[in-house]
């Protein structure tokens, strides 16, 4: 018997083989669970689909699979046709993955000082507030006893250099997601959000993740870096059952990386390099 017999949900945010999201609904349909996926609009002009073609490409093999609609969660009347699309498939989901983010470029790029007004809103709408909107939207159709799961980054807890305007993002979908707990908890809708380490996505390469992974490996209190399938195994516990009672969590998924007040074990090539030994 599967973690997630019987149980039927919705995806946001799987861009490509490499997502955060895509390693979760794996998990979630290999314990027998059914998945409604959402991809990211093409633009009109692109007869090629490439959005739609990445993702569909995943989830075509997989039968547990039920439906691929494009959604832009900054649009309401899409969030509103992927909601009715979830009900006329499933009737109601006990579970919802948000797993989006974005920012433009040049407002990613600058430090957070320089951050464009248009470039703020923009990446707060899509990174932060669609988290309300998606939620809202569900409501519903979301069973007695359902989960909603975030994702967010340490860099929205403490400053992490480079990360800049996204940490702002995600400070506040840290907070949205106690808000919606309270909010939901007496429908018996769980929110909480997975703060997964360095991984190499779209997102991750966006924000600079190379530097990264080398510290998280050699700071981090299990001395390695983290995988897709931990995080996918993190994500699924907390749209499953086995997580009945927790809510208003971020679960960090970090190798300890949170954890540590000083660079760790990284202190002995400190010191070697200050004792010449370098």
């Amino acid at each position: 018997m599967g973690l997630f017999d019987g149980k039927k949900g919705l995806i946001v945010g799987v861009a490509n083989d490499r997502s955060i999201a895509w390693a979760i609904a794996q998990k979630i349909m290999a314990e027998g669970g059914e998945c409604g996926f959402t991809h990211l609009p093409d633009r009109a002009d692109d007869e090629r689909q490439r959005n739609r073609r990445r993702v569909e490409k995943l989830t075509e093999k997989y039968e547990a699979a039920k439906f691929l609609v494009p959604l832009d969660v900054s649009n309401d009347e899409q969030i509103a046709e992927v909601m009715n699309t979830a009900k006329e498939t499933f009737g109601e989901i006990d579970f919802l993955l948000h797993s989006v983010a974005f920012a433009d470029r040049n407002d990613l790029n600058n430090p957070t000082v320089e951050t464009s007004r248009a470039g703020f809103k923009m990446a707060m709408e899509i990174s932060a507030y669609s988290l309300i909107a998606v939620s809202n939207a569900a409501r519903p159709i979301l069973s007695n006893n359902s989960s909603i799961c975030a994702m967010t980054y340490f860099g929205g807890e403490k400053t992490v250099p480079g990360y800049n305007v996204m940490g702002v993002c995600k400070a506040a979908l840290d907070s949205i997601v106690k808000y919606l707990a309270f909010d939901l908890g007496p429908d018996g809708v769980r929110v909480n959000a997975v703060s997964a380490g360095p991984v190499k996505t779209l997102a991750g390469v966006a924000a600079g993740v190379g530097p990264m992974l080398q510290l998280y490996g050699e700071m981090a209190p299990l001395g390695r870096n983290i995988t897709h399938e931990e995080v996918g195994n993190s994500g699924a516990y907390l749209l499953s059952d086995m997580s009945n009672g927790i809510t208003g969590e971020i679960l960090h998924v970090d190798g300890g990386y949170n954890a540590m007040g000083s660079p760790g074990r990284l202190l002995d090539s400190y010191r070697e390099l200050a004792e010449g030994k370098k």
